[in-house]
């Protein structure tokens, strides 16, 4: 860190040391001849050692499947000697519950110390001392700062100016007086603020339900069209409605919202639409994948998939030259496997 700059390094949390039967979140740094040497992630990287004797309840054949430098764990606490700075730690005893909370915790320990190390960085202020003044007051208010900065993306002003701190100034007879002063400046607050709304801003999910969708009566292709404008039609504005072809008779349907269950729920409902259509017209469907939230990989693999079958039509429609080639090409084309799965 240049001279004279402000401090960037500080712990998550306001107490120095974890607590025993605490699980924390380390990382492993160096192997020695009884054990691993860990920096304690939450706690400014202070060091820990786990014992081999405290990797694993069962017989240990090979340290380097246990452990390796580099990884990133939780463990549990065993001792602390606040005095000598040591702190035991175990892997074995650290339960899979422990890890799920663990791993909850510190995914949002994390973000709240990125948001609070930014501020810090771009407003040359020390970062322990906004967390003495902003961080760790809403940690004891709200359990977790992370709950606070949810509520600070729609109303910053109510929690950021109930934070204060105490400055001394001289009186007019001389004498020292204690003021109440905001915790943080405009600037800073400001700052604060337009970096919690950038990283914690809710993002829309993608809810998808997968179907298929017949009808052999004369004019189905309208039918089918006319159950499609049924179910998008079940839509609306927070939570639009779109249908689409992937290869016949595979249809998905697709919307977005903050609202996961109002999601599901709509889509089910354009379903229901779209099966009372097709039905009046002696048409069939079948879900094959109920409405859920669905990750951007899904996605995009959806979206791989169509282009391909895309690029597939496009390469059928420039062979049909000539009726001998159409001829040819034909009977080479295995029908019953022409097709491909929606999922590959």
């Amino acid at each position: 860190m240049a001279s004279g700059g402000p401090n960037l390094e500080c712990r998550m949390y306001e107490a120095k040391y974890p607590e025993v039967d605490m699980a924390v979140m380390i990382q492993v740094k160096s192997m020695a001849d009884s054990g691993a040497y860990v920096a304690l992630l939450e706690y400014n990287n202070i060091e820990g050692m786990i014992l081999f004797s405290e990797l694993s309840r069962r017989r240990i054949r090979s340290i380097s499947s246990l452990i390796k430098v580099g990884r990133i764990e939780p463990v549990m606490v065993l001792r602390v000697d606040k005095e000598k700075g040591y702190i035991d730690l175990s892997k074995r005893r650290v339960s899979e519950e422990d890890i799920q909370g663990c791993e909850e915790r510190f995914n949002k320990s994390k973000l709240v110390h990125s948001i609070m190390r930014h501020v810090a960085e771009t407003m040359n202020t020390d970062l322990e001392d906004l967390y003495i003044h902003v961080g760790w007051p809403l940690y004891r208010k709200y359990g977790h700062a992370f709950e606070a900065f949810k509520l600070i993306v729609n109303d910053p002003d109510t929690l950021l100016d109930s934070l204060t701190r105490e400055v001394k100034e001289v009186g007019p007879n001389g004498e020292e007086v204690t003021k109440l002063v905001p915790a943080i400046s405009e600037e800073v607050k400001d700052a604060l603020v337009k970096n919690i709304r950038r990283r914690m801003t809710p993002q829309p999910l993608k809810i998808r339900a997968d179907i298929e969708m017949k009808c052999f009566q004369f004019d189905g292709v309208l039918h089918i069209k006319e159950a499609m404008r049924k179910a998008e039609a079940a839509g609306n504005d927070d939570c639009p409605v779109k249908m689409k072809l992937v290869a016949a008779p595979a249809y998905v349907l697709n919307t977005q919202t903050l609202d996961k269950e109002q999601g599901i729920a709509i889509l089910n409902k354009a379903i229901e639409a779209c099966t009372e259509e097709i039905e009046r017209h002696k048409g069939k469907l079948t879900v094959k994948e109920a409405a859920r939230a669905v990750s951007e990989r899904e996605d995009k693999l959806l979206a791989e998939h169509m282009a391909k079958l895309g690029r597939e039509n496009e390469e059928i429609s420039g062979d049909e030259g000539s009726e001998e080639e159409e001829d040819t090409g034909m009977g080479e084309i295995d029908l019953e496997n022409a097709r491909p799965g929606l999922t590959e």
